[in-house]
């Protein structure tokens, strides 16, 4: 083979590793996180990866806003709390309580943006990196393990799993961070309903700001209808 035709190669493979998975990759992924998010089953277990990823939304948001970040708490109820101090009002604080709901549809608009592009390794390599950025600031043990579990699962389809499967878990998280970005609003929503969580992102918000709870509710559910569209849009589009 000469020099020319082994370039030509080496570019058409690539090319080839940039491809998009097949489309009924994307279909199985889309129907396995469907189910996982309807579960009652099934939910309880995965919404932990939704509260890693909503904590590490006002982590950031602490940080980008210039609040001291104390640390971050997952409890096993799937609930979690993320600690940082400055001050008590303002752009800030309001950036970092409104950050958790939409972080987890975000993530996953991205994922699938990645997705639509080829981009298989970059998001789960991306995943890892999050996944160790949050557990320098973990405060708790189980929350450790959480990540702990999260990460290795990542690595071990990484490494192991054939390139179809690959991109299969790859698509799955992306549609389960889509499709489970939604839930945790509407159940809010019923928490307010019962007269329960009144110290809920919304109701701190309103506090914060004035605007009723209902407001930043809507807010959160249209941001992740939104995402959901423009990701099913990049992978099935």
């Amino acid at each position: 083979m000469s020099e020319g035709s082994g370039r030509v190669e080496i570019l058409r493979r690539s090319i080839e590793a940039q491809a998009a998975p097949p489309q009924w990759v994307f279909v199985v992924a889309a129907v396995l996180a469907a189910v996982t998010v309807l579960s009652d089953r099934l939910w309880p277990v995965a919404r932990h990866v939704i509260t890693i990823a909503h904590e590490g939304g006002h982590a950031l948001a602490a940080v980008a806003s210039g609040r001291r970040l104390a640390g971050v708490r997952l409890h096993s109820d799937t609930s979690g709390v993320t600690v940082s101090s400055g001050r008590p009002t303002g752009p800030g604080v309001i950036a970092t309580v409104a950050a958790g709901y939409p972080t987890p549809s975000l993530i996953g608009l991205g994922a699938a943006a990645l997705l639509a592009t080829g981009r298989t390794s970059l998001v789960l390599q991306l995943c890892v990196a999050m996944l160790l950025a949050m557990l320098v600031v973990i405060r708790n043990g189980f929350g450790v393990m959480s990540l702990v579990v999260s990460t290795a699962a990542i690595l071990a389809v990484s490494w192991f799993a054939p390139p179809t499967a690959r991109a299969g878990f790859a698509a799955y998280v992306a549609c389960f961070l889509l499709l489970g970005g939604l839930r945790p609003v509407v159940e809010v929503q019923r928490q307010r309903r019962r007269r329960r969580g009144r110290d809920s992102d919304p109701d701190q918000l309103a506090r914060l700001t004035g605007l009723p709870p209902g407001f930043w509710v809507g807010l959160f559910g249209l941001t992740g209808l939104a995402c959901l569209a423009g990701g099913g849009g990049l992978l099935f589009g």
